[in-house]
């Protein structure tokens, strides 16, 4: 068993809105925001002006008073780990469903999607990568929206990924506690909105610089959301299924894993609760192939 602690301190005050229609839009359509504005410089040595605006953008649940962690000191990075000799041949020998056929190859489109995390010309690298993570944000609430009734304390009490992997937050005497499922992820999802509509972090004003902290804030956000696609995959997929959405589901994190590669967001490490999925989306030739990835 594998424990990866939080980072996330504090407690969240999340809206009551956990009803999303599918009527409301589609809920990963592959287009990379190409409807939002983005800062560009007319060449690469003339400054560039802000002309987008991240929407306020909230998690769809709710945390009960009970539920409070103000307690939380801010966890550290630490990993334990525990490897049965048995639990890999495990995995192998009873497959999950989202290595099964046909959902293993279900897709919207194909092809790789090398050319669609590429940084365009003359875009800022910050500004990338600030409104990829924005829309890898608004499409993973969504998605954890129409499932989050069925992720209860009773059924999910920890924050669970494969059968090898939990995530626990570290209290401030230095002890790990595990917490259900549903209140990590309201609590990343709710520490990622603060995130994301902090002017300080992610300026949206011309004139505004992002703070030198940025790139780590980026990886921070990145593996939360990495964690609750585990969950998801690992614990929800056949919910995913029964809603028709596993096309939609498996080109989103096609294309998350494919943007993390490119722009080296994520430890491999963190990587190994889906290594099996990556491993065969690479091999179909959906993602991008990286030969030196940090461990």
């Amino acid at each position: 068993m594998a424990f990866y602690t939080g980072d996330l301190p504090g407690e969240p005050n999340l809206p009551n809105d956990s009803n999303i229609s599918l009527a409301q839009g589609s809920f990963y359509s592959n287009s990379n925001a190409s409807g939002t504005s983005l800062r560009k410089t007319q060449s690469p040595s003339k400054q560039s002006t802000r002309s987008y605006n991240y929407q306020q953008v909230q998690p769809k649940n709710t945390v009960s008073a009970q539920q409070s962690m103000q307690q939380l000191a801010q966890p550290q990075d630490q990993v334990q780990c525990q490897s049965p000799q048995n639990e890999k041949n495990l995995v192998i020998q009873n497959p999950p469903l989202f290595m099964c056929e046909p959902f293993i190859k279900t897709a919207l489109v194909k092809g790789s999607y090398k050319t669609i995390v590429q940084i365009p010309m003359y875009v800022d690298h910050y500004e990338w990568l600030a409104l990829n993570v924005f829309e890898f944000y608004n499409h993973l609430n969504k998605f954890y929206g129409v499932i989050a009734e069925y992720v209860t304390p009773d059924k999910y009490p920890t924050m669970t990924a494969d059968p090898r992997t939990e995530y626990v937050w570290m209290m401030p005497n230095s002890r790990t506690a595990s917490l259900p499922a549903n209140q990590y992820i309201e609590y990343a999802l709710n520490w990622i909105s603060n995130k994301i509509n902090d002017q300080t972090i992610f300026p949206t004003k011309a004139g505004m610089a992002f703070p030198p902290s940025f790139l780590k804030d980026i990886k921070g956000i990145c593996r939360q959301m990495f964690r609750i696609i585990a969950h998801i995959y690992w614990n929800h997929f056949e919910k995913i299924v029964h809603l028709s959405l596993e096309a939609h589901w498996i080109s989103y994190f096609s294309h998350y894993i494919s943007f993390i590669r490119e722009f080296d967001l994520l430890e491999s490490k963190e990587l190994e609760p889906l290594s099996m999925l990556i491993d065969n989306l690479e091999g179909q030739g959906r993602i991008i192939k990286v030969e030196n990835q940090k461990h």
